[in-house]
């Protein structure tokens, strides 16, 4: 339930409304937007009189929220969260770019990529430290000595980084290390996982789930923000379908989808949907037009040599080509990167 209050309302009329909603037994979640101010009702909200409170003064009308998640629900919060990463501010009228390798192989490869996809405008560098893979056979990651990388690379050139957490044990070093930490499709519902992030004060990137529908989605995003951390962003990476020609099916439906139903920013990784370097381009164009706030694109300065995920890595030459595209495509929807 949500109590939506009348413009010139006073503190008297809001700490009133207040003290009727917790009197029901439930917690109140005051978010004041650009134009209103709601109450949103936490719990069990069935002893609250939706009349009653209706009629008390400063009220302008009262909903019933009939989703199960609350904290990411837009009727909760109807404006945007705007989430910033490097010099952009994800969520506003400005596109986020994040670029950088699968996985951080060595100095000389993250520190010669970073400054590449920098140069091209990019707001923050990606890169694997830690790494999910199907087979325990295929490189891991170099742990914690890819996290000192990319806190070299981060020195050298200024950018922010955004790389994966695998485990709670983490924690600390991923809060004292890390600008965005990044939780992966394979994580989407590890719930131990998305409490500790929640704890943290980090931006968190939350992937979602291979075979996840929009609201499991939105339902783990809800278990880091009811820790306390909204600063979150979710990431579209393509599905598991029936259809195996791309790694994965690109959903471009859930970015106009999760927005008409919640504030939190939506950005896309076309590397990771396709599983295929040439199309990295044109769903890239096509996620901007569907909305997206930003990219998540995997650039590598050696495909065909990569220890991880060649195949859908762009190089840095094709990644400047691509950036002057999505700065006219932003253009036509009237954005800017």
């Amino acid at each position: 339930m949500v109590v939506i209050m009348k413009d010139g309302f006073t503190q008297d009329q809001l700490n009133a409304v207040v003290h009727e909603m917790e009197t029901g037994g439930v917690k109140v979640m005051i978010s004041e937007g650009s134009e209103t101010t709601i109450l949103g009702a936490e719990g069990n909200a069935a002893n609250l009189d939706q009349d009653k409170l209706g009629v008390l003064p400063g009220v302008a009308r009262v909903m019933v929220v009939t989703e199960p998640w609350k904290k990411a629900n837009r009727k909760y919060h109807p404006d945007n969260t705007v989430v910033e990463v490097g010099t952009a501010k994800i969520g506003s009228n400005q596109i986020g770019i994040i670029a950088g390798p699968c996985s951080v192989e060595s100095e000389s490869q993250i520190v010669e990529i970073a400054n590449a996809v920098r140069a091209s405008g990019a707001c923050a560098l990606r890169g694997g430290a830690f790494k999910p893979r199907t087979s325990p056979y295929s490189f891991q990651g170099l742990a914690q000595d890819g996290i000192k990388l990319l806190l070299e690379a981060k020195q050298l050139t200024g950018m922010p980084i955004v790389t994966e957490i695998m485990s709670t044990d983490n924690i600390a070093m991923f809060e004292e290390c890390v600008d965005i930490i990044q939780i992966g499709a394979r994580n989407m519902q590890n719930f131990d996982l998305l409490k500790q992030v929640g704890r943290t004060k980090k931006p968190v990137l939350l992937k979602r789930g291979l075979s996840s529908t929009i609201e499991e989605w939105l339902m783990s995003a809800e278990y880091i923000m009811s820790e306390g951390n909204d600063q979150v962003i979710l990431c579209e990476r393509g599905i598991r379908t029936f259809e195996t020609f791309t790694r994965n099916t690109l959903d471009l439906s859930a970015i106009p989808a999760i927005k008409s139903v919640s504030h939190l920013p939506v950005v896309v990784d076309p590397s990771h949907a396709c599983g295929k370097a040439w199309m990295v381009e044109r769903m890239s164009m096509a996620a901007i037009a569907a909305g997206a706030d930003g990219l998540l694109i995997e650039v590598h300065n050696d495909p065909k040599n990569a220890l991880c995920d060649g195949a859908q890595s762009i190089t840095p030459a094709e990644f400047d080509t691509l950036m002057a595209k999505l700065r006219s495509m932003a253009q036509c929807v009237g954005r800017s990167i």
